[in-house]
């Protein structure tokens, strides 16, 4: 017996994930990730014992968290981290540090702002990621879709916090009192 249809119509062909480019990818977002991770840690630090270090700190953790699941993911995928891909995104990150912010020294509300604004930036890089390996999940066993549900969620939820912050931030900013 043959696998023909008699409609005419081809059989759906299993789809096998292309980790050749999904590696690309992913090493992708973990160099992301990696800035994120960092930047998020130093900007909750710097604003320690604000009202927004208070709010930022919990994220923080989360944004380190998420990048350890990403680990994760590439694990279970076979996809090995590109390790200069991460040094170069945490050098560009410390080089990012030195931006002028019209202050010769110490913050200006403008870096917490910008800051803010680049940490929104990664975790809307890192929600569309996980949508994407949710779709990749739909025919890859080795990931967890639920998993994946609750990151993008997290992200989702994290976007939410940030972009109230940035609001904040930005009234504080540009606005006298």
């Amino acid at each position: 017996m043959s696998d023909a249809r008699t409609d005419g119509a081809a059989a759906p062909r299993a789809r096998r994930t292309r980790t050749d480019l999904l590696g690309i990818y992913l090493n992708d977002h973990l160099a992301g990730s990696t800035v994120g991770t960092r930047r998020a840690a130093y900007l909750a630090r710097s604003l320690r014992g604000s009202p927004f270090g208070a709010s930022l700190q919990p994220i923080a953790d989360e944004i380190a968290e998420d990048r350890e699941a990403l680990l994760e993911s590439m694990r279970r995928l076979g996809v090995p981290a590109r390790r200069y891909k991460v040094w170069t995104a945490a050098t560009v990150e410390l080089a990012g540090r030195l931006k002028p912010n019209g202050r010769l020294v110490g913050r200006s509300p403008l870096t917490s702002l910008a800051e803010l604004e680049l940490l929104r930036l990664g975790v809307e890089g890192k929600a569309a990621g996980w949508r994407t390996l949710r779709r990749v999940a739909e025919s890859d066993g080795r990931l967890d879709p639920a998993q994946l549900d609750d990151l993008v969620a997290r992200a989702e939820r994290q976007l939410s916090t940030l972009e109230h912050l940035r609001m904040r931030q930005s009234q504080e900013t540009f606005l006298a009192t």
